[in-house]
């Protein structure tokens, strides 16, 4: 909106919407914590039990500053405003989900997710080609919109649930999002993408920081399935913007690997009757914590190294 009043946002006002972004989510999240569901603790998580009675849900709280601020300070476009209604929409399906008394089928949330990743597909081809490159090969490929179309759903799919897998010790998904949205922040510097998004992903990150304020170890709170399934869409979104969407695979592959291979061996054997990673606990946090004895804050911290390092090196092969 500041940018539509005076034709372009102002350096000052740019700086102000990142830090009016933080301090309102610490705010809102100090303030408006005691309204929350509490968590029942996790049955099958490791300590899952520590976090019973905990509030849950604080996905609303930061998800709702993020996107007003991203209405006031961002560069409105009919593409961005569309966006913006599908990542509160996947928020409020996980808010739902979080103050529920009994949990939501796997396959209602799939179907939802699924119409979700629909839209985000229909939207970003209307406004977009369906070019994408392979970027640290520098080839372009125009894809079919039917094929592009279909490879969008499962990209969305695939970062809402791995992110949302992720979400299970204090600061984790958080801290593992915000450098992936980091990491696709400078690939869009280093590309030369248009600065209107890449601006609205600052917003996003200093949202997650004003969540995590609160929800490093030990936790006040928890983001639920309100804020893991809206970071999972918002990653899918922003790699999206780059045009380069297998970049997701090196940007996010901390998320993928704790994630996608707790969802692979669960569909292997529900659908297959096909038994992998027997050894493993899943997700792979719970797998490190449990048998090789990480702490929480080792967990957090070892993860996001992992990540740090294969986003340095990713972004090492965009500049040679």
């Amino acid at each position: 909106m500041i940018h539509m009043l005076t034709d372009g946002v102002l350096p000052i006002m740019a700086f102000i919407g990142v830090i009016a972004a933080f301090a309102l989510t610490c705010f809102f999240t100090s303030t408006c914590s005691q309204y929350l569901p509490k968590d029942m603790g996790r049955e099958f998580a490791h300590n899952g039990k520590l976090s019973a009675g905990k509030p849950r849900g604080a996905g609303i709280i930061f998800i709702t500053v993020f996107t007003l601020a991203a209405l006031l300070f961002g560069s409105l476009s009919t593409e961005l405003i569309i966006y913006l209604v599908l990542i509160y929409v996947e928020m409020l399906t996980g808010y739902m989900d979080d103050a529920a008394d009994e949990p939501w089928g796997e396959y209602k949330k799939g179907i939802l997710d699924f119409i979700v990743a629909a839209i985000v597909a229909l939207n970003y081809i209307h406004f977009n080609s369906t070019q994408i490159q392979i970027a640290t090969l520098g080839i372009d490929i125009t894809l079919h919109p039917v094929v592009f179309f279909i490879l969008t759903i499962i990209l969305v799919w695939a970062a809402i649930n791995v992110t949302n897998c992720s979400d299970g010790v204090d600061g984790l998904s958080g801290t593992l999002t915000i450098v992936t949205l980091v990491t696709i922040y400078v690939i869009d510097q280093v590309k030369g993408v248009s600065s209107d998004f890449a601006y609205v992903i600052l917003l996003f990150v200093v949202c997650i920081l004003g969540y995590l304020w609160y929800n490093a170890t030990p936790s006040r709170l928890m983001m639920g399935d309100a804020g893991s399934r809206a970071m999972g869409i918002f990653i899918s979104i922003a790699i999206l913007k780059t045009g380069s969407p297998f970049l997701f695979l090196p940007a996010a592959a901390v998320l993928i690997v704790d994630g996608g291979l707790g969802l692979i061996k669960v569909a292997l054997l529900r659908f297959l009757k096909i038994h992998i990673f027997s050894n493993t606990t899943m997700p792979l946090h719970d797998h490190v914590r449990k048998t090789i004895g990480w702490s929480n804050t080792q967990t957090v911290f070892r993860f996001a190294i992992i990540q740090i390092v294969i986003s340095i090196a990713t972004v090492y092969l965009l500049l040679i």
